[in-house]
């Protein structure tokens, strides 16, 4: 594919919380969208708009320009690439591969280059940042490692998407800031969820208390999306799952080993979503975790 031609026929693997309105906005913009999901339900609404539903991966990635993945894991990833009916053995193989999935720079490298020994697919990683609503808006944030001529081929799917995306360096580039950017939101919806605890304890009127916020050096997007639903005690739909989270700092946690740094609050965290997920609450949203300081659950 060459660099002025528009990517117009796309795979998509993985139509979860995340991909499930990305594929949407790119229906909407005009793609032709094949997708899997491991969970075929989960196509029912996007097929309603005209996606068309595959039963494998490696059929979802054949005749395509380009092949975008958003999956829960590397082990995920590396499935859906390389099982029996994985897209790496694709008829006709997108020359692209772009990952909106978080798994760490390692790993991303690992298998971009077994996936160009396989079929000689190119790999950008672009992992997202906004949460669900960011993706059903077009408000996310891509964070890009690759080389500059794919991620041109890449930037009408990105146009999409996001509000912005940048090219932050090679491969694997993307992963390793999008860890930092998860390092942050772990720690905020942490911070957030104690306070408001403390609010509480204190007698303060929850409902209020972003709003108040707002505008002060308090103030964030986790706080006034996550925020709002611990005051009122909203936990559906699920815009991002305690245990996906946990998932994001164990990676930031074997970056930091590699790197030989050591992060004591990312430790922290790790412990404090581990609770969370032993206390049975993994697959609840975000806002859950203001449950981690209920008098009942000390």
């Amino acid at each position: 594919m060459t660099p002025d031609r528009v990517p117009r026929k796309l795979g998509f693997l993985g139509t979860g919380v995340m991909g499930t309105p990305m594929v949407r906005r790119l229906l909407r913009a005009g793609f032709d969208v094949q997708a899997w999901n491991r969970t075929a339900s989960k196509l029912d609404s996007l097929v309603a708009l005209g996606a068309k539903q595959c039963a494998t991966p490696r059929e979802a990635a054949s005749g395509v320009d380009l092949l975008l993945l958003c999956l829960t894991d590397s082990t995920a990833v590396e499935a859906a690439l390389f099982a029996t009916e994985g897209a790496a053995h694709a008829s006709s193989a997108a020359k692209l591969v772009v990952d909106f999935s978080t798994i760490g720079p390692q790993p991303t490298l690992k298998l971009a280059e077994r996936l160009a020994v396989a079929c000689g697919s190119g790999w950008i990683d672009a992992p997202v940042s906004g949460g669900a609503q960011g993706a059903q808006n077009g408000k996310l944030v891509i964070f890009c490692g690759g080389e500059s001529t794919d991620i041109q081929q890449a930037e009408p799917i990105f146009a999409a998407l996001a509000q912005r995306f940048t090219h932050i360096g090679p491969l694997g580039s993307g992963q390793t800031l999008k860890i930092c950017n998860q390092l942050i939101v772990s720690t905020s919806l942490l911070a957030i969820a104690e306070a408001l605890a403390l609010a509480r304890a204190a007698g303060l009127d929850l409902q209020r208390v972003p709003d108040s916020l707002a505008g002060g050096f308090g103030d964030s997007l986790p706080l006034q999306i996550f925020g709002r639903r611990m005051a009122s005690g909203v936990g559906e739909p699920v815009l991002g799952e305690i245990g996906l989270m946990l998932k994001d700092l164990l990676v930031v946690s074997t970056l930091a080993g590699t790197l030989e740094r050591p992060l004591p609050l990312a430790s922290k965290a790790v412990e404090l979503y581990q609770h969370a997920v032993n206390r049975g609450i993994g697959r609840n949203d975000l806002a859950d975790l203001i449950r981690l300081y209920d008098r009942a659950g000390e």
